[in-house]
């Protein structure tokens, strides 16, 4: 696998994770909670996809090879 289908692949990983926590925060703002919540709401969020794909990422590598 090239080194630019890798950087493409974690560039688009992180800007998926920072989408899905911009709208976490945003729902989480909406729904009343106050902006220390609505960040760790996000900041959750956000490490929640990233684990989320790094566990897929090694569950395929297992099984592919």
């Amino acid at each position: 696998m090239s080194v630019a289908v890798v950087l493409l692949t974690a560039t688009l990983v992180i800007v998926i994770a920072l989408l899905a926590a911009a709208g976490a925060g945003k729902l989480a703002r909406m729904d009343g909670a106050t902006y220390p919540a609505a960040l760790t709401r996000a900041a959750i969020t956000l490490a929640t996809v990233i684990t989320l794909a790094a566990t897929v990422t090694a569950t395929l590598t297992a099984l592919l090879t």
